[in-house]
């Protein structure tokens, strides 16, 4: 598996290093896009860009991204052509992301979800394959309407 690619604002750094730790004890690699590791990402936009477009370019095939909420990044991210970001503060949500939406990306808000709760999200939404089925002509759907209204 390519490392996954994390990334939160000023409002989440904590829980960030919390969930990137325990990543890693999963044995995981895990790339940070944060501000505090890469200064060049001021804005919680900018760091949902960057995770978006690493994931995009095929640098990882999965992203967590954080903030105060999980709204902002997951809007942020939606905005990469060929990105699908959901917001995840269940666990079948999680799993539901993965497994019927195809989610390359989960985000979350550190100031919605304690941090043992956000862990068991990310395992579930990591344990979690796309299953296409009865799913897949929405994500189709979803496709098609992405290729005619954004510019490549």
């Amino acid at each position: 598996m390519l490392p996954i690619a994390i990334g939160a604002d000023d409002a989440a750094f904590e829980f960030k290093d919390q969930i990137t730790n325990y990543l890693k004890s999963k044995g995981l690699s895990v790339i940070d896009y944060s501000a505090d590791v890469q200064p060049e990402n001021k804005l919680y936009p900018d760091v949902a860009q960057a995770v978006a477009i690493a994931i995009k370019d095929g640098k990882h095939e999965r992203g967590i991204l954080i903030c105060g909420t999980g709204i902002g990044v997951a809007i942020s991210a939606n905005k990469v052509f060929g990105i699908r970001a959901a917001q995840c503060h269940d666990t079948f949500s999680a799993e539901r992301a993965r497994k019927s939406n195809n989610a390359q990306i989960m985000t979350m808000g550190a100031r919605v979800i304690g941090i043992e709760l956000a862990k068991k999200i990310v395992q579930v939404w990591l344990d979690s394959e796309y299953e296409g089925g009865g799913s897949a002509p929405k994500v189709e759907r979803i496709s098609y309407y992405e290729q005619q209204n954004y510019k490549k």
